[in-house]
């Protein structure tokens, strides 16, 4: 335990913290609780936020070109899954990497 952190979670225990019966769940260490915040005096990190049921996950929008691509994506398996013909199969396994592909910029891109 480094001096900062313990002299960090003592100071919000003077300050009206409470010390949590859970460990840190990446150290294991004793966390200290104070206004929803939970530190661990370890480690010195916060847990990720966990959503409740009456939360909403908030989620990225997507593009209009990114549905588009999404929907020919469906489009071409199903394609793939009924072409016996294997030069076929390759012409949409290129075109499915192609999309693939496109998809993987748009997202990085958001």
């Amino acid at each position: 335990m480094s001096k900062e952190l313990t002299k960090k979670a003592a100071e919000m225990l003077l300050n009206g913290a409470t010390l949590l019966s859970e460990p840190c769940p990446y150290c294991s260490g004793v966390r200290v609780m104070k206004d929803g915040h939970a530190f661990c005096s370890s480690c010195g990190r916060e847990p990720e936020k966990k959503y409740t049921k009456q939360e909403e996950i908030p989620k990225k929008s997507k593009s209009s070109l990114e549905e588009t691509l999404e929907k020919k994506l469906e489009s071409l398996s199903k394609e793939l899954e009924g072409e016996k013909i294997h030069e076929k199969q390759q012409e949409i396994i290129k075109s499915i990497n192609s999309v693939l592909g496109t998809l993987e910029k748009i997202r990085k891109e958001q």
